[in-house]
């Protein structure tokens, strides 16, 4: 993501958080990108912390602009950090392919970790009769999945913004 802070640097403002502030909460409207200049953040879907972050350039609100939605994590300064901010997402992505580019990869990564973690929970559970046996139904209806299928939630959770 170097080639995202080199294009920032000089076009951008940066804003500042203290350790423990959020810079985005799940379940609100998309509106800025972030991209983290320094620091490090975690990443939080409701109660659950998923990961920390402290990779110079990484971007934040990517899923909710593309998407044209709301947030679907919590983003919260686990230390003092920077960010680049990016007021105009769309514009900004269409007048800067490389970084437009550099996020597609970035999901394109994240698609594949995931896909071949859910083919690997399927190799291990497909002899069961009871709710880890649906994997590959899982996986086939992910794979073929249309942009008007997209609904965030599933059965069991059907508001995933609401905690």
């Amino acid at each position: 993501m170097r080639e995202v802070l080199q294009y920032c640097r000089d076009r951008l403002p940066e804003r500042a958080f203290a350790s423990g502030e959020t810079i985005m909460t799940e379940g609100t409207p998309a509106g800025l990108l972030f991209v983290l200049v320094e620091g490090a953040v975690e990443v939080l879907k409701g109660d659950f912390h998923v990961t920390t972050v402290t990779e110079p350039g990484a971007i934040f609100g990517e899923i909710s602009v593309l998407l044209e939605g709301t947030h679907t994590a919590t983003v919260r300064a686990s230390e003092p950090s920077r960010f680049y901010v990016i007021e105009d997402p769309n514009a900004f992505l269409r007048s800067a392919p490389d970084v437009a580019l550099a996020v597609a990869r970035l999901l394109a990564k994240r698609l594949a970790a995931m896909m071949t973690y859910l083919v690997d929970l399927k190799k291990q559970f497909e002899e069961h009769d009871d709710h880890f046996g649906m994997l590959d139904e899982v996986l086939e209806a992910l794979a073929h999945a249309q942009p008007e299928d997209h609904k965030p939630g599933s059965d069991r959770d059907p508001d995933p913004t609401v905690y």
